[in-house]
């Protein structure tokens, strides 16, 4: 069954278009992760469907009494209710039901003599019988502790940040809304908590739109991803895994294509050029299918380059602390710990939220001071510390301009001298949104800027404090393809497991106030042979290349010329059966059934239109 159905939308703010005429279907069972870059409109997207945020073109039709539950990454909650009143608020039929027994209860002890509040109170309490309504608070209350809420008394106002999205996430979860969007909900949880949201969303009967970071999270719980790249929308079958390998492909054929259109184009201009005298149907023909030609521009693949710096010299000496300790407001976070860096470390720290983790890396970057204990940092240490403040940015400057300041050229690791521009763009700045203002940026565009921002001084340590909180996907690739590089020392806080399985070697557990064991990565050896999988894919396409040996051209045979012939015959046919499914599909209504079987014919048709246009292109270049 269809759930939301989104034609020809579009969207854009000032100048800058998010969404160009895309379409998407959401049905019963989907389970829908959306990538693409920060800034490229996934959370545009994302309120667009939940109906927070309304297009600019284009119909978001959402069918019959389809209920939709959004979790937003800042989450609008009342600071003045507790954790469980706020869980409450929920819009379930159980939690109605609990609210209207909470009621009677309190005016029956306001008035117990009231022959109306004793038959209102008798008549909710068998409403509660009848549909379990006494499980409501017990099922909350087991989500909050899961979570991570286990006060479930105090007030939202006293909870931190990441503390209120989880428990608007505990709210969105036991609503049974027909479609759940979440927008980045692994942000701020640690790995114990993500793995019991994986375990819970695979149970769900909800349909799942969800925009997130973290590659296992998307490998276990998504069957649909789509990517939002360059205003359109891409849709692929299966779960992150098997879109990688899916994607690897489509930008195999389409790089194809590109080479084809590319040679295709320049034996036709030379042709017109020549001016031929004659100019019947077939040669008209001709020029109308090279104008059409000269309008599509096949993706050529991702351009990224690795990102590889000129290394400075760490000596033997890196970094050693001992006995340090942390107090706030008179509370001891954690006292008597050491930690010990040497040349070649790659180091994750884990443990739960409040430990103290970020707080560590602030001792151990100078910017606290621990009343005890020691920190001895040798001579040759250059530190890159990238936090989660950011607070170097500056709104008013353009994004080129504040790298071009922070370091005007750079040099990698082959010794060629690159200005600022080129770094932007290898981190994923266009040059027309370098000259963008820095406080126009998106959220994740900013984090990106001033990841960039470290990177480029050359650190020989580098500490990443959630590096992966609202980094997209592909800044996360580029990050990656860094650290494959760097032969520095590398200390990262993260929950992100699939981040630290790729990039670190150890991993610290923080807890209780201490440093604990030292753990191999990846440190799941339950989990080792899944955890492969991903990582393996994901490498393999980072590496495959569109290269393909010359051949020889052969000039076409009579039997390919009637081939040719036929194909354009095909290529018209095929494109007006589209309008066709198109406008039925338009004409259905709500009859699901029959835009299902549409549905599918249009993806069939669009298959052999492709599949016709590709040997249209390869013997028209022949030809």
């Amino acid at each position: 069954m269809n759930l939301v159905t989104l034609e020809q939308v579009s969207k854009q703010y000032s100048e800058r278009v998010l969404l160009d005429e895309v379409d998407l279907m959401i049905n019963t069972g989907a389970r829908v992760g959306l990538i693409g870059r920060n800034g490229s409109g996934k959370t545009t997207l994302l309120r667009i469907v939940a109906g927070e945020e309304s297009a600019d073109a284009g119909t978001v039709t959402v069918w019959g009494n389809v209920r939709i539950q959004y979790l937003s990454q800042n989450p609008p909650l009342d600071m003045q209710l507790s954790v469980l009143d706020t869980v409450f608020q929920s819009d379930s039929p159980q939690m109605r039901l609990l609210r209207d027994y909470e009621r009677a209860q309190a005016n029956l002890q306001k008035n117990p003599t009231d022959t109306v509040a004793q038959e209102k109170f008798i008549a909710v309490t068998a409403q509660m019988d009848t549909n379990d309504g006494w499980l409501a608070e017990t099922n909350a209350k087991t989500v909050l502790t899961k979570l991570g809420i286990t006060n479930f008394e105090d007030t939202i106002g006293t909870l931190s940040g990441g503390q209120q999205k989880r428990v608007a996430m505990a709210r969105a979860l036991l609503d049974p809304a027909d479609l759940l969007i979440l927008d980045e909900p692994t942000n701020h949880i640690d790995a114990d908590t993500i793995a019991w949201l994986e375990r819970y969303l695979q149970t769900t009967p909800n349909a799942l739109l969800m925009v997130t970071h973290d590659r296992y999270f998307l490998d276990r719980v998504a069957n649909q991803i789509v990517e939002l790249d360059r205003r359109e929308l891409i849709k692929y079958t299966g779960n992150y895994q098997q879109y990688l390998a899916a994607r690897a492909e489509r930008h195999e054929m389409l790089a194809k294509k590109e080479e084809k259109r590319q040679s295709f184009l320049r034996r036709e201009l030379e042709w017109l050029r020549r001016s031929p005298m004659a100019r019947g149907t077939k040669q008209k023909a001709r020029i109308q299918r090279v104008k059409e030609i000269s309008t599509i521009a096949y993706d050529r693949g991702d351009q990224r380059v690795a990102l590889a710096l000129s290394s400075r010299r760490l000596g033997t000496r890196v970094l050693s602390a001992e006995n340090l300790s942390i107090n706030f407001d008179g509370t001891t976070l954690f006292e008597n710990v050491d930690f010990h860096l040497e040349r070649g470390d790659r180091i994750g720290i884990v443990g739960p939220n409040g430990a103290g983790k970020s707080t560590l890396l602030n001792l151990l970057a100078g910017k606290l001071n621990s009343p005890t204990g020691k920190i001895e940092i040798g001579e040759t240490v250059v530190l890159g510390y990238y936090d989660q403040q950011a607070e170097n940015l500056q709104d008013d400057m353009r994004v080129v301009e504040f790298i071009a300041r922070e370091l005007p050229l750079i040099q990698t690791k082959d010794g060629e001298r690159i200005e600022a521009a080129q770094m932007l763009e290898w981190f994923l700045f266009t040059r027309k949104e370098q000259q963008a203002r820095i406080g126009s940026l998106s959220g994740g565009e900013r984090r990106r800027l001033y990841l960039l921002s470290i990177l480029m001084h050359q650190p020989n340590v580098l500490f990443l404090d959630e590096p992966t909180n609202d980094l997209d996907i592909q800044t996360l690739q580029v990050l990656e393809q860094f650290l494959d590089n760097f032969g520095g020392c590398l200390v990262t806080v993260s929950h992100d497991r699939y981040f630290l399985d790729r990039n670190v070697d150890f991993i610290y557990l923080f807890d209780e106030g201490k440093i604990g064991s030292r753990y191999p990565s990846p440190w799941r050896p339950e989990e080792k042979e899944e955890i492969g999988s991903v990582k393996d894919v994901e490498k393999k396409t980072e590496t495959r290349t569109t290269h393909h040996a010359p051949r020889t051209t052969k000039k076409l045979s009579w039997k390919e010329r009637k081939e040719l012939e036929r194909l354009e015959a095909d290529i018209e046919t095929f494109e007006e059966k589209k309008g066709e499914i198109e406008a039925a599909m338009n004409a259905a209504g709500g009859d699901y059934v029959k835009i299902g079987e549409l549905s599918a014919e249009l993806d069939t048709l669009l298959a052999n239109l492709d599949e016709a246009e590709l040997r249209w292109l390869e013997l028209s270049e022949r030809a």
